[in-house]
């Protein structure tokens, strides 16, 4: 394993030329539980697309040598997909004031060594930079616990994330739709958000 670097991507800094290694990626990672995924190439660039076109949208991308090995995305709410942001228009809340972290996806063998702070922080950091930005938000998958694919030995991320000052919000919960692996149609899923004052 050479020397980890981290690069903070941007739509005008290497953001776009990123995109391919990044699904490559979101696809390997998002296969595994909670999300499951059952990712394709076509899906994804259209997926990533969106942060390559949105003014403030960054990227945390970790580095083994030149290979992309980890990424964190974010971009302002009121950039991000309409089902990210339904839950906290109905709930009232100022969408302009929120930055959304959306993806945080790290290959198994590069955890552990630091790199999930380095993601948050970088999108923090990001958003302070922009100006205007009151709170961070982040969303989960919520799955039942008696789901047939759970691995016994999975542990939730709650309390890392509690640990960077997040808590949870059950009150805020956006749907999306994914192909789960082994199924043949999309299906919606409940995502819960977690929330952070910058």
């Amino acid at each position: 394993m050479a020397a980890l670097t981290t690069r903070t991507l941007t739509p005008t800094n290497g953001l776009e030329d990123a995109l391919g290694a990044i699904a490559d990626l979101r696809i390997t990672v998002f296969r595994d539980w909670p999300y499951l995924y059952d990712g394709s190439l076509e899906n994804e660039r259209a997926y990533l697309a969106h942060f390559a076109e949105s003014p403030g949208a960054v990227c945390i991308a970790a580095y083994d040598g030149d290979k992309i090995v980890g990424a964190a995305t974010g971009l302002p709410l009121d950039q991000a997909h309409g089902e990210f942001r339904a839950p906290l228009v109905d709930a009232g809340m100022e969408i302009t004031r929120i930055f959304y972290c959306a993806e945080s996806v790290l290959l198994p063998a590069y955890r552990g060594c630091g790199l999930y702070r380095t993601f948050f922080d970088g999108r923090q950091n990001h958003a302070r930079g922009l100006g205007g930005y009151t709170h961070a938000v982040f969303c989960g998958a919520q799955r039942p616990d008696d789901h047939p694919c759970k691995p016994m030995e999975y542990q939730p991320l709650d309390t890392v994330w509690q640990h960077f000052g997040y808590r949870p919000r059950g009150d805020l919960i956006c749907h999306f739709s994914w192909l789960d692996v082994g199924e043949d149609t999309e299906t919606e899923k409940p995502m819960m958000f977690w929330e952070k004052r910058l």
